[in-house]
């Protein structure tokens, strides 16, 4: 027969796993139950898949779209169990119910966040199982300020936490809409936040013209890969560059079919029949060979080059006049404009890690 102490011993690990794991249940039960904000740094996560991972609060983590199963295996080892998608893009349901986690779609723009979806996303980093991770397409720029936005009109983080996330996050200056719903972010009455009745949808219905700046985003990006790939265009492939100037084409005419385009200023037109063109062009250069080791040579790179250059400076036209800003630059002194100079605080650069978060 063993001895007590032995039995002991061997159950001991076993002891100590309970432990473990209902002392992390009661931490996060703690978390979701306070009232009172966290003053912390932000802290940046080593992740591999998840695009600048950021944890704000110890129950909101905000980042860049988890693609494919890695992601979402990193996501579960981080301990999510809930996502918010603020990107247009449609969120990938099947996977993330595959490994137990919940979504929700509450998209924004680059121009800001309206005041309803502020709401939104206050009582649902209030009331939805964490930890919860917010994200959009890159993890730069929307998601740390909707997560700002959210931990601090849910009283999860203090207001003067808000401009430093984006800092932090690397968010562009230029999108002042972002900045200023960090800096204009206020407490919402928790009473008042509670009796809200708001649903959570796992998918949003989006504007067609969002749809497909989105899919024209994708494609646009997939195209610079190559030209960023040591100028080697293998257009025989079955994944050629040749392909995605095709979809790109594509996506520029189908634009400039949708009704909404046709209310835009002529500007927007012009930026985009302008890139149409710029895409014909590279279409043509671009043609598909039969010699499986074509590489374009150095002065056939030229024009493709110049190309791609005219149509990334239209998309960065485009964006800065006619997504970026929530109304024209003017000169006035409003308290509500956002001052680029607020954003030079020394104690959180981008390339700083962050600081544990305490209670």
């Amino acid at each position: 027969m063993p001895r007590q102490c032995d039995v002991l011993q061997m159950c001991l690990p076993a002891l100590a796993s309970i432990l473990v794991a209902g002392a992390m249940l009661s931490a996060q039960d703690a978390i979701e139950s306070s009232s009172s904000p966290v003053a912390a740094s932000p802290l940046r996560l080593p992740t591999e898949h998840l695009p600048n991972a950021i944890r704000i609060h110890p129950k909101i983590l905000s980042g860049g779209l988890p693609e494919g199963e890695s992601a979402f295996q990193e996501l579960k080892s981080l301990g999510v169990r809930t996502l918010i998608s603020v990107d247009h893009m449609k969120p990938d349901l099947a996977t993330a119910k595959s490994f137990g986690m919940r979504y929700v779609h509450l998209p924004h723009g680059y121009d800001g966040i309206p005041a309803n979806r502020a709401v939104e996303l206050a009582k649902a980093v209030r009331e939805l199982k964490g930890p919860i991770y917010i994200h959009c397409h890159h993890g730069k720029h929307r998601s740390p300020a909707a997560a700002s936005v959210a931990c601090i009109s849910a009283g999860l983080i203090p207001k003067t936490m808000g401009l430093a996330i984006l800092q932090f996050a690397g968010t562009d200056p230029s999108y002042r809409g972002l900045f200023l719903a960090a800096q204009n972010a206020t407490p919402i009455d928790t009473v008042l936040l509670e009796s809200l009745d708001v649903s959570f949808p796992e998918s949003a219905r989006v504007p067609a013209m969002a749809e497909a700046m989105v899919e024209l985003s994708h494609t646009h990006e997939k195209l610079q890969e190559y030209a960023e790939s040591n100028g080697k265009w293998q257009v025989h492939l079955a994944d050629s560059p040749h392909t995605h100037v095709v979809l790109l084409r594509e996506h520029f005419t189908e634009l400039l079919r949708i009704d909404d385009v046709s209310s835009k200023p002529p500007a927007f037109r012009n930026l985009l029949v302008d890139s149409l063109k710029a895409t014909r062009q590279l279409e043509t250069m671009l043609q598909p060979t039969s010699d499986s080791s074509y590489v374009q040579t150095e002065s056939g790179l030229l024009p493709i080059r110049a190309s791609m250059l005219r149509i990334a400076t239209n998309c960065q036209t485009c964006h800065q006049q006619f997504r970026d800003l929530t109304s024209p630059p003017n000169d006035s002194t409003d308290s509500t404009d956002f001052d680029p100079s607020v954003l030079q605080i020394p104690s959180l650069r981008s390339d700083q890690t962050g600081q544990h978060l305490k209670r």
